[in-house]
């Protein structure tokens, strides 16, 4: 990977969880190409070794460790072995989370024949329990890896965190309304933890990614023959630089952010890289 600009991170340890998928792993690969020692956790353990194995054949240096999020004593785990194989952490990167098809209605907008309609998912048919998972994985995600590995960063001195928000938080997207609600939280938990941390040297900032080609979306984005859906066109006449966003375009963003000297009074902001999507009113 050739990074946008140089910064140091020689001697720094960044954990990343949700490092194994496909905007994740080029978080971490750029991390590790800046000089830092990564650590990857994921639930996916053959993804995780082939992000490990990519970065390792570069000359970087890779954990990976097959973990739930949601399991603060399986973190606690990770984090002792962490400690011992390459010390404390410095960079925290929330990348974990995700929708569930289940908390997803089918429509835009309510007609009275969905109602009648068994193979429509209205509002009312939204499962509570696929909304509570969502939830949980989007927000309980982020906040306990925090509460593990933001102990070790404790006056350690330039340190931060940067959890992955979303353009859903500025602007719910239809269909998804748990998805846009957790994201709302993460960038309204960025802010509460940056005031929190302020007084002993960490800083808290966010990231929200615009429309990137994912494995989780891939379906709702093209059709069978391989065109454009409906939806992804209706998105890209609403992005006025008209494409889609290159994982690799997060890069930049990210190495400004986790750079003391780029970025030291920097805290408390959510990042919106989607080729304007956010700002265009649709007029």
């Amino acid at each position: 990977m050739e990074l946008p600009f140089q910064i140091d991170l020689s001697g720094k340890v960044a954990v990343v969880t949700g490092g194994s998928g496909v905007l994740g792993s080029v978080l971490s690969e750029a991390l590790a190409e800046a000089g830092a020692k990564v650590v990857i956790l994921a639930r996916n353990k053959e993804k995780i070794d082939e992000v490990v194995e990519r970065i390792e054949e570069k000359g970087g240096e890779c954990l990976g460790y097959s973990v739930d999020v949601l399991d603060k004593d399986e973190l606690e785990r990770v984090h002792e072995k962490v400690l011992e194989k390459f010390g404390p952490c410095q960079i925290l990167i929330n990348g974990a989370g995700g929708n569930h098809p289940k908390a997803t209605t089918s429509t835009e907008r309510l007609n009275l024949e969905d109602l009648e309609d068994d193979m429509q998912r209205t509002l009312f048919d939204l499962e509570p329990g696929a909304v509570e998972g969502l939830f949980k994985l989007n927000f309980l995600g982020t906040l306990l890896p925090t509460q593990v590995f933001t102990k070790d960063m404790v006056e350690a001195g330039q340190a931060t965190v940067i959890n992955i928000s979303s353009m859903n938080a500025y602007r719910p997207l239809t269909k998804i309304p748990a998805y846009s609600g957790a994201k709302a939280a993460i960038s309204n938990f960025t802010q509460w933890l940056a005031v929190y941390f302020a007084d002993v040297g960490i800083r808290v900032n966010a990231m929200a990614p615009g429309f990137f080609l994912t494995e989780q979306n891939k379906n709702l984005m093209f059709k069978e023959d391989g065109a454009y859906s409906d939806r992804a066109h209706k998105i890209l006449s609403q992005t006025p630089v008209e494409r889609f966003g290159n994982p690799e375009e997060l890069v930049g963003t990210l190495l400004w952010l986790v750079d003391y000297q780029s970025s030291s009074f920097v805290n408390g902001i959510v990042v919106p890289i989607d080729g304007g999507f956010s700002a265009y009113s649709g007029v």
